[in-house]
C-alpha cells in the first residue's frame, strides 16, 4: 500500500510533465532526470490500472481518464500548497484560538491591565481564559500553556520562567492591635494561620533569619484556601495571617489596609512560569503570548536587605 507521500509526489510529477508539455521540461523544472520522471509516471499508471498520457516519439497528450485525473491532481495539489500557505501566514502573522489557563490571583494583579494591549497587538488571535488555581490537566483539557507560580510538580510540560515574585507575610492593622504584632516566625504558633492548601505542605512555612539560619515553623491554621486573593481577603477582614506572592497585595500594603510583617526573614520565592506541551515546533500565537506575558509581567521586587543571594522555589 502506497504512503500519501508516494500518492503525493506521483500526483506532483505527473501534474508537472502535463504542465511542461513533456518528460524531459518536466525533469528539467523538477531537477531530475527525464528516464526518472518517465518511470515515476510509468508506476502511477501501473498502480492506478489505466493509461494517462498518450505518448509518442516528439509529444504526449492525455487520455480521457488521464485529463480527468490531472483535474483532481491539480485541485489537490493547489489544496496542500494552500495548506502550506496559511500554516506560513499563521507563522507570520499570529492567528487562531488561544486556550490559556492563569491563576485568579495573576488576573486581579497584572491580567486585567494587560492583556487588553495583547489583544490589541494581535488582533487575528481570539482568547479563552480560564482563570483557575487549580492543577488543570493541559492536554486533557485542551490547553495550549498555563500560567502557574510555586512549585512545579513533575510533568512532560515544557516550563518557561516568567517572572521571579517573593512571598510576604501578611496581616491587618486590626489583627496586630488585637494580637499582637510577630517578632520572629516562631511567633506564629501563637496566631492564626491562613494557609494555602495547594502547597505541598499548607502547615509547614519556611524562613530564613539575617544570619542565613534557615528553618520551618509547623502551624496548625485556622484556615486553609485554595486561592490567594481569598486569603488576602481573610487578612484584611482581620481573620488572620496569611503568605501569598507580593503581587496580589501590592496596592493594599501601599495604602494600609495590610501591614507586611517578618520582612526581616527572607520568606519564600516565587516562580511564576508558563507551561506547555513539548512540541518540536511552538506555534507563534503560544510563542507571541509568553513574550508578551514575559515582558509586562516582569517588574522589580523589593527584598528588604537587597535580593536574596540564591532565589530557591518550595
Amino acid at each position: 500500500m502506497k504512503s500519501n507521500k508516494d500518492i503525493l509526489d506521483g500526483m506532483s510529477i505527473f501534474a508537472q510533465v502535463v504542465e511542461n508539455e513533456g518528460f524531459s521540461s518536466a525533469a528539467k523544472k523538477l531537477g531530475n532526470s527525464t528516464s526518472y520522471i518517465s518511470k515515476e509516471v510509468t508506476k502511477l499508471e501501473q498502480r492506478l490500472g489505466v493509461r494517462l498520457l498518450n505518448r509518442t516519439t516528439r509529444s504526449i497528450s492525455l487520455t480521457d481518464m488521464g485529463q480527468e485525473y490531472y483535474i483532481r491532481c491539480r485541485q489537490i495539489l493547489e489544496d496542500a500548497e494552500e495548506a502550506e500557505r496559511s500554516i506560513q501566514q499563521q507563522q507570520e502573522n499570529p492567528q487562531g484560538f488561544l486556550k490559556v489557563s492563569a491563576p485568579i490571583s495573576l488576573n486581579q494583579a497584572s491580567l486585567v491591565h494587560i492583556l487588553p494591549e495583547f489583544m490589541a497587538r494581535y488582533p487575528d488571535i481570539r482568547l479563552d481564559i480560564d482563570l483557575s488555581d487549580r492543577f488543570v490537566d493541559v492536554v486533557e483539557e485542551g490547553f495550549d500553556l498555563v500560567i502557574r507560580g510555586g512549585t512545579l510538580p513533575d510533568s512532560n510540560l515544557v516550563s518557561r520562567l516568567l517572572m521571579m515574585d517573593e512571598a510576604v507575610i501578611i496581616a491587618s492593622a486590626d489583627y496586630l492591635e488585637r494580637y499582637g504584632t510577630p517578632q520572629t516566625p516562631k511567633d506564629l504558633v501563637h496566631h492564626h494561620a491562613i494557609a494555602y492548601s495547594y502547597r505541598k505542605n499548607p502547615n509547614v512555612w519556611d524562613f530564613q533569619e539575617p544570619s542565613g539560619k534557615k528553618y520551618s515553623v509547623n502551624l496548625t491554621p485556622r484556615v486553609y484556601c485554595n486561592n490567594a486573593e481569598l486569603q488576602k481577603a481573610f487578612a484584611m477582614q482581620g481573620i488572620g495571617i496569611c503568605s501569598v506572592p507580593s503581587f496580589t497585595c501590592r496596592p493594599e500594603l501601599a495604602s494600609g489596609k495590610l501591614v507586611r510583617i517578618l520582612s526581616d526573614y527572607e520568606a519564600r520565592s516565587i516562580g511564576v512560569y508558563a507551561l506547555y506541551p513539548h512540541r518540536q515546533h511552538l506555534s507563534t500565537k503560544v510563542r507571541v503570548f509568553i513574550d508578551f506575558m514575559k515582558d509586562h509581567l516582569a517588574c522589580p521586587i523589593h527584598f528588604p536587605e537587597g535580593p536574596p543571594k540564591k532565589l530557591r522555589i518550595d
